[in-house]
């Protein structure tokens, strides 16, 4: 067997094997190669070390438990933002199907010459990307409304930042943090209303916009739909609706003046104040030099020749003929489905003309006056549908059916001498009864045996009565048809004298056959309709009806209506100078009042009444109608 050697360690075995030491016995030091191991004493504390050591263990437990805590606390509380996101989320538009809402087409008509004369609806110019614009315009845009725009994500905390300080500073707001995107969730997609809801989800939608858009797209979407006044949306239609030109042709001042339209586009619109405008567009301009993106001489020279826009709409009195041409214009082309502009045959010398003549007439209190102006074949050149659109757009030349009077005796006197009847011939003008009716010449003046010319020129309600008779009344009312009146005639022998209801649009558009030789005129005010693109929708083409009188009926006419003018009823609208031809009407109790004739080239009638059709004490057709067309006339000369 063998033995372990001398000094070393009991095997694991052994001492396991040995007894345990008995309690209250001292057991024996250990032997260990060479010196003993001195006792270790404990070390000494130093004074209030212990007191320290548990501070510090409590300080470290707080810690632990404020983290734990906020820990907690930060977890709740992105819960209860995420809730709360969501629950603003969920009233968001749908992003994809908001861009692709149909809109109202708006509809942008203007004059003969391409002039703006009024807008409907929602304008929208041609989508353009932004390298498709001048430099100028972009640059404008970014330096007065987001200088940052390339280089935040939707939210720009600097330029909230900077703006805050700003208005602390100034006292007000004078500048806003908003970016463009947050500009496009605002006008896109969300209302306009200022609630904390609203900005929260302005926020969210710039995010989400900046996360599925390029820059280049926001930008594009930006600039073409951004609302710049005037109902025009996006660059194109608003430089095409100021300055007359696509956005591609702006000059640096005229891009400074758009850029300055979004903060306030009713106030800094070039069409209503263009004083304002130009000031905006000088910030705007100092606002690139201060970005970086122009030198102070080019800002300077832009400031010295500020943008010049065009006219603003017509307003006023050409609203009438801008109504009247909108509504018509779905007539050919169909309900709009997208922007459209209508060019129409209207002269602006000659509605202001038109307009300055009915404001200047001399009228019984209450009355309204009327006026068209067309050429012999029937476009429109003027309309005057009342003195006052803002007081009542009601169109008196065009919707309004009233009694023509003495005006009528055109279709009469023709359907006479379509029946065989010359100017020359001679007819008894001496009181008349028929079915017991017995009309009565304007103040009770008969003249015996008198020509037809002579018979018209002075208005004779007995001749007339008689060749209403003599032709037909089936012939006459014929003859007014063919001439283009289509309101209800009566039956019985007043309507020699005008008693059925007729339009001033027309009436005038009846006069014109005589002044054409004979062929008839279809009133009209669309000479073309383009889409957005500039495509023609629609052309007027043709020559009208064709003619509804024969040369000898449409040459007596034209003797009997110069004659009215030269010695008759008309006589106060004889021009100081050159040829004119027309015809006066009165309606019983003076209710209407009208002068319709021409000159050469240009066809016109006037009407004075009521609208509640009240009678008007010592208003004739040879009266004030007389003046105001022989007003226009001279205005407007032909």
């Amino acid at each position: 067997m063998r033995t372990a050697p001398r000094g070393s360690p009991p095997s694991a075995l052994a001492a396991r094997k040995k007894a345990p030491a008995r309690a209250g016995r001292k057991r024996p030091a250990r032997k260990h190669a060479g010196k003993p191991a001195a006792r270790k004493r404990p070390a000494r504390r130093p004074p209030g070390r212990g007191r320290a050591r548990a501070a510090s263990g409590r300080r470290r437990s707080f810690a632990r438990r404020a983290a734990y805590v906020l820990a907690i606390a930060g977890v709740w509380g992105l819960v209860l933002l995420a809730g709360a996101v969501a629950v603003l989320a969920v009233g968001l538009p749908d992003i994809d199907r908001a861009l692709a809402e149909p809109r109202r087409p708006g509809i942008a008509v203007v004059a003969a010459d391409g002039a703006p004369l009024a807008n409907f609806g929602e304008v929208y110019g041609a989508w353009i990307a932004p390298e498709d614009l001048p430099p100028v315009l972009v640059d404008a845009v970014l330096s007065i409304e987001d200088r940052r725009f390339h280089r935040h994500f939707g939210l720009d905390p600097w330029g909230l930042l900077r703006a805050a300080a700003v208005n602390l500073a100034t006292g007000r707001v004078a500048q806003g943090g908003s970016t463009l995107t947050q500009q496009i969730a605002k006008n896109v997609f969300l209302t306009p209303e200022r609630t904390l809801r609203r900005k929260v989800q302005e926020a969210l939608l710039a995010l989400w916009l900046e996360r599925r858009y390029s820059k280049d797209e926001l930008l594009a979407a930006y600039l073409n739909r951004v609302y710049l006044g005037a109902g025009c949306f996006g660059v194109e239609a608003a430089a095409r609706r100021y300055f007359g030109k696509p956005a591609r042709e702006l000059g640096l001042a005229e891009a400074a003046m758009l850029a300055g339209l979004p903060k306030a586009p009713s106030r800094y619109a070039p069409t209503r104040d263009l004083r304002a405008a130009r000031g905006r567009a000088a910030a705007v301009l100092d606002a690139m030099v201060a970005a970086g993106r122009l030198d102070a001489a080019a800002a300077a020279a832009a400031k010295a020749m500020p943008a010049a826009a065009r006219s603003g709409d017509g307003g006023g009195g050409v609203r009438y003929f801008a109504d009247w041409v909108a509504d018509r214009a779905s007539g050919f082309v169909g309900p709009p489905r997208d922007d459209l502009e209508v060019r129409t045959t209207l002269d602006r010398e000659a509605q202001a003309a038109a307009e300055a003549a009915a404001r200047a007439a001399d009228l019984p209190p209450g009355a309204q006056a009327a006026l068209v102006a067309m050429t012999p074949d029937g476009a429109v050149r003027a309309m005057v549908g009342g003195l006052s659109y803002a007081d009542s757009q009601f169109n008196r030349a065009a919707q309004a059916r009233r009694q023509p009077g003495s005006a009528f005796k055109l279709a009469v006197f023709a359907a006479a001498l379509a029946d065989g009847m010359a100017a020359d011939d001679v007819v008894d003008d001496s009181p008349v009864t028929v079915d017991g009716w017995t009309p009565r010449n304007y103040g009770g003046v008969y003249r015996g045996p008198v020509t037809l010319t002579e018979a018209f020129a002075h208005s004779s309600n007995a001749v007339a009565v008689r060749l209403a008779e003599r032709a037909g009344r089936r012939a006459v009312r014929r003859m007014a048809r063919r001439l283009g009146l289509s309101g209800p005639l009566p039956q019985g022998p007043s309507l020699a004298l005008g008693a059925g209801e007729v339009t001033l649009l027309e009436l005038a558009a009846a006069y014109a056959a005589p002044a054409n030789a004979g062929r008839a005129a279809i009133p009209h005010g669309i000479l073309e309709i383009r889409d957005r693109s500039g495509a023609a929708l629609y052309r007027r083409s043709g020559s009208g009806p064709g003619r509804v009188l024969s040369p000898r009926v449409a040459a007596a006419l034209d003797r009997m209506l110069a004659a009215a003018v030269r010695d008759g009823t008309g006589r106060r609208a004889a021009p100081e100078s050159g040829p004119a031809a027309g015809k006066t009407g009165t309606s019983q109790d003076s209710r209407d009042a009208w002068f319709v004739g021409y000159r050469p080239g240009l066809v016109a009638g006037v009407w004075v009444g009521r609208d509640d059709s009240r009678p008007m004490e010592g208003i004739t057709g040879g009266g004030a109608p007389a003046e105001i067309w022989r007003d226009f006339m001279t205005r407007y000369p032909p």
